[in-house]
């Protein structure tokens, strides 16, 4: 993949925008020495920090700072790059970033930069997408996974599974280019053996990409319930925090508020929804509506239901309404006043199968029953070696395990043709090799490029 240099320079603004101490302009492209020499007067040393003004084409300085030069094709990008590193104003940022522009370099686009250390053979694509998914990480659990991936941990576990697919491979190819050989290839080769192990590693593999894909996105969890049974009080409790106003008086929330909070490091998503009843307040009804939204897109619910009440029929109401496919906790609040204790149980009813939690968010008991409750839906459990995911890596494995499961029924004699065991060997290793780019079409790279922020 190596070798592969675009013909222009791009430049951009690598710094988050706002006022800082320090800014710096990222310029990569070929022969990039001219262009340093007109830009401060001065030829960079590779590698050393050269202090120099930084000149508009009168030769009058717009800013000093330090000049970095890497020439190719020991870079980022694989290709000569320049690092200006300014006073980080954003008058004095745009003002250097458009004397880059006059020099003949065009605007960066979002993970360009990203792209061409890709192109270039300096990144696989996983390792690409951990670099932005290091900068997006919303807990220290997911920067230290994004840090293993793009130090290319993943892409070394995903190449070791394909050095033993193309090691099958080989000997099966060897079969069919030799039929004379009176050889038993499945016994000889140990292909059963072999498909067990990798079965094995993928699952390993899968599992471990599955926690990271939760360390990045987390889960949306939306709070619901009739008016006044403590939506309110609740995401407070789990927030920590005195994010929603709390009173005696129902219908208090009208639009939904919204909080991530982190459970052993997975990002919770937390929204606290407008209460749901029939009403005549125009309000209240919108909040409503986008109440059901919120639902809509969630991957859990909480039902909150007064303990002292039980499951009431408007409640009834709303697990009529309430998608099939979403997880749902039966949460039986406020059981300070009820006299009951904090408790864990499964209810199953007309409406499907869910797991009951009785707390008081006022009282602060059995919060933690209900924390437990959500790791456990969100499938976590507590591992070191993550890997920073993404829903594609996950898609991509999940179907490498269904070709070497039908490689391996082959092995075991339910279908018999050594070509078609060939073939199911071929499609896994094209599924892997999907996660690190070496067999992606340019449409999907362009997508999963302009997802990242400009200056990457």
């Amino acid at each position: 993949m190596g070798g592969v240099t675009s013909a222009d320079t791009i430049a951009a603004i690598a710094t988050a925008p706002g006022r800082g101490g320090v800014g710096v302009i990222r310029i990569s492209g070929s022969k990039l020495l001219p262009f340093a020499l007109a830009l401060t007067g001065k030829t960079p040393q590779p590698r050393y920090a050269t202090l120099a003004e930084f000149r508009a084409a009168d030769g009058s300085a717009l800013d000093s700072g330090l000049l970095l030069y890497f020439p190719n094709p020991q870079s980022f990008t694989g290709e000569d790059v320049l690092e200006l590193q300014g006073h980080g104003g954003p008058v004095v940022m745009q003002m250097l970033l458009a004397r880059c522009l006059d020099l003949g370099a065009r605007l960066a686009e979002p993970g360009e930069f990203s792209r061409r250390a890709f192109l270039n053979g300096k990144l696989d694509l996983a390792q690409a997408e951990a670099v932005a998914d290091l900068i997006d990480a919303a807990t220290a659990s997911a920067a230290r996974s994004a840090v293993r991936s793009l130090q290319g941990e993943f892409s070394k576990a995903i190449h070791g599974l394909t050095d033993e697919l193309i090691n099958l491979r080989m000997l099966v190819e060897a079969t069919l280019d030799f039929p004379e050989e009176d050889i038993d290839f499945l016994k000889a080769a140990d292909a059963f053996g072999r498909l067990q192990r990798l079965q094995l590693k993928l699952a390993e593999i899968f599992d471990r990409a599955g926690q990271g894909k939760l360390l990045q996105s987390g889960l949306h969890v939306v709070i619901a319930g009739q008016p006044n049974v403590g939506k309110s009080s609740l995401l407070n409790r789990l927030t920590g925090d005195d994010l929603a106003i709390v009173t005696p008086i129902a219908g208090t929330t009208r639009d939904a508020l919204r909080s991530t909070i982190q459970i052993e490091g997975i990002p919770l998503h937390i929204i606290d929804t407008a209460g749901l009843r029939a009403t005549e307040d125009v309000v209240e009804k919108i909040g409503i509506e986008r109440s059901w939204q919120e639902i809509e897109r969630a991957d859990v619910v909480l039902l909150l239901v007064d303990a002292r009440e039980g499951i009431s029929a408007a409640d009834r109401e709303i697990l009529s309404r309430l998608p099939s496919r979403l997880q749902r906790i039966t949460v039986y609040n406020k059981i300070d006043l009820a006299a009951r204790t904090p408790e864990r149980h499964d209810e199953h009813d007309a409406h499907g199968d869910a797991v009951a939690i009785s707390l008081s968010a006022k009282a602060n008991l059995g919060i933690e029953l209900l924390r437990n409750e959500l790791l456990r839906i969100a499938g976590w459990h507590q591992t070191e070696d993550v890997f920073i995911a993404r829903e594609r890596h996950l898609r991509a494995l999940s179907t490498a395990q269904e070709h070497v499961a039908a490689a391996r029924a082959v092995v075991e004699g339910r279908l018999p043709a050594l070509e078609l065991f060939a073939e199911e060997l071929r499609l896994a290793q094209q599924a892997l090799g999907e996660i690190t780019g070496e067999f992606t079409a340019d449409d999907l790279l362009g997508v999963i490029f302009s997802r990242f922020c400009i200056g990457k």
